[in-house]
């Protein structure tokens, strides 16, 4: 029953082995700070496997996502604000493993993760397993404000933005025919194999996520994260994205953090967690404690990914283990600046 009443009021909406790179320690910027900072995923990223084409549009769609939120901190308004606008731009674009770029499940159907977490106060909100709800970052953010929970699932995290009122669309909508391409690929290998469990995911498999930390005006931080997950999933998996303090965190007093790679590995080792209580509990500087989790905690675990964190003084630090990762960040004046290979 719900199901034809979430597709009813669809339709109707409708119709209206890892690379170490050296840490990126980047500076001030005599007196600009970093106010938001977005990623696009980590992965096997490397210039001769990128058409000029798909790096413009890269650039461009990380570009646009930083304005936006930026709009919204010039505004005044809290970053928050600017974490779920940033998020939106990458969730409607293709490129993307989030939204309608994002990737198929085993079923042939594409399910949706997100999070969000206030920096100030310490709530947080998340989804998982959404198939019909065009923004999820908006789902994950009504969640921690208007309910008394921190993550819903599927069916249930559905009923509860219809009756939110968000935006609802047919799982078709998000269908595109790259990624269909990637699960037929990934399925041809699983039956080319031999025993009855499948073969362990090939890395690209589990690599794909966006996410944004934004600092308002007034000094408080914000994270949020959004992702397909990983092609082919099966069982009902979860990644890191939707659970706080693995895919997502955010604290006033140390760092936001949003990450993006091989979640299993995120979710075992708390990674976002991580790099705040190195702050709180060593004293490190967030490039640091950043590089540290990544560089050393990640990579020896066996891990592959990357994150982004920043600070309350507008301080950033973008470490990854793999080839490259889609990032960038706009500083107070409007200063953007957007990185895909590890060599930048």
């Amino acid at each position: 029953m719900f199901r034809s009443l979430v597709l009813l009021a669809s339709l109707a909406l409708l119709a209206t082995p890892s690379l170490a790179q050296a840490p990126e320690v980047l500076p001030d910027l005599d007196g600009d700070p970093v106010v938001l900072v977005v990623h696009g995923g980590a992965g096997t990223i490397s210039r001769a496997e990128i058409t000029d084409a798909t790096e413009r549009a890269v650039r461009g769609a990380m570009e646009q996502a930083l304005r936006a939120g930026h709009a919204e901190i010039v505004a005044g308004r809290p970053a928050l604000d600017a974490v779920a606008a940033a998020i939106q731009i990458l969730e409607d674009d293709v490129e993307f493993n989030a939204g309608r770029g994002a990737v198929f499940a085993a079923d042939g159907t594409v399910r949706h993760d997100a999070s969000v977490m206030d920096g100030a106060s310490g709530l947080a909100g998340a989804s998982t397993g959404t198939m019909h709800v065009r923004h999820p970052i908006l789902l994950a953010r009504r969640v921690m404000e208007a309910s008394p929970h921190v993550l819903l699932s599927a069916e249930g995290a559905e009923e509860f933005a219809l009756e939110q009122g968000l935006e609802l669309v047919p799982n078709e909508f998000f269908h595109t025919e790259r990624r269909q391409q990637s699960l037929l690929r990934v399925q041809e290998r699983e039956r080319s194999a031999t025993g009855l469990a499948a073969p362990d995911p090939e890395p690209w498999q589990m690599m794909g996520t966006v996410g944004a930390v934004a600092l308002s005006a007034e000094g408080h931080l914000a994270a949020g994260t959004s992702t397909g997950g990983m092609t082919n999933k099966r069982w009902g998996r979860i990644g890191d994205s939707p659970i706080i303090g693995a895919g997502t965190y955010a604290d006033d007093a140390t760092c936001g953090v949003s990450a993006t790679g091989h979640g299993e590995f995120f979710i075992r080792l708390g990674i976002a967690r991580d790099v705040a209580a190195r702050m709180a509990y060593l004293g490190e500087s967030v490039d640091e404690a950043a590089t540290h989790v990544v560089g050393e905690t990640l990579t020896e675990a066996g891990g592959t990914g990357g994150i982004i964190a920043l600070d309350a003084g507008g301080n950033v630090s973008m470490p990854f283990n793999t080839e490259g990762m889609y990032r960038g960040y706009v500083t107070r004046s409007g200063r953007v600046v957007t990185m895909i290979y590890g060599d930048e």
